[in-house]
């Protein structure tokens, strides 16, 4: 199946690493290793990876690690240099085919997880909260029984407390439109459509409930600053802990 992300990718490319919110990716990963109680050894599973710069940090850690992503530029990128142990396939994290294969997930900055609305779910004929649902359910069969995942997604309140022309909100849908110009990795502009999925906390535990999983904590945080902190207004991400039963 198609999605809309895919065209924005291929024009990315690596420069997708060039943006500031990639910046993080060391804090965030050692962050996820002490909150998810990761070793070297685990098997981990990274939905919605792309060029790979979290699923390559867990990887110098000894951690065992797949990386799936629907785009196919961006699961070359994430293969060259990729550490012993790191492996990537490219894969709709809508239909996701595990089954009890891994000690825990991740879904990070947008990779899949938020990204389901819009164009993507006109494409599925499904309303946006199914088919990001979709994507956490997928997230839930992949792990072992007490596997735990850990998926971020935009926070509802900080969008629309900071909601800023041309972006728009759609009340209804729960998904902020951007119009942005992108850059490949020689300068060349494209236009680019961006359609985020946002939640507040309650949502992202009702959605864990549906996917067989149970929150342990949702907490507020942003690129490169990942913390304990307790949900809040000011703070662009919702990063959600669940854990398998």
């Amino acid at each position: 199946m198609e999605h809309w992300f895919e065209g924005l990718a291929d024009h990315l490319g690596s420069a997708y690493l060039r943006y500031s919110f990639t910046k993080g990716t060391e804090q965030e990963v050692g962050f996820l290793v002490e909150a998810l109680d990761l070793e070297a050894g685990m098997r981990v599973l990274d939905v919605g990876c792309g060029p790979g710069r979290h699923a390559h940090a867990l990887g110098r850690r000894g951690i065992v690690v797949h990386g799936v992503d629907i785009s196919e530029r961006f699961v070359a990128l994430a293969r060259a240099g990729a550490p012993e142990g790191v492996t990537f396939e490219r894969a709709d994290a809508r239909a996701l085919a595990f089954d009890r294969e891994f000690d825990a997930a991740i879904s990070l900055c947008q990779g899949a997880f938020g990204l389901q609305g819009g164009p993507a779910a006109a494409d599925a004929g499904a309303a946006e909260p199914t088919t990001d649902a979709a994507v956490l359910a997928g997230i839930g069969r992949a792990l072992r029984p007490g596997g735990v995942a850990a998926v971020s997604a935009f926070s509802s309140y900080f969008q629309v407390r900071h909601l800023v022309a041309p972006t728009t909100f759609d009340a209804d849908a729960g998904v902020a439109h951007e119009l942005t110009t992108i850059r490949d990795e020689s300068g060349v502009e494209a236009d680019g459509h961006l359609w985020t999925t946002c939640f507040t906390p309650r949502e992202l535990r009702l959605l864990a409930t549906g996917a067989g999983l149970e929150a342990v904590a949702v907490w507020s945080v942003e690129p490169g600053r990942y913390s304990r902190r307790p949900p809040d207004l000011d703070h662009p991400e919702h990063l959600l802990v669940a854990r398998r039963r």
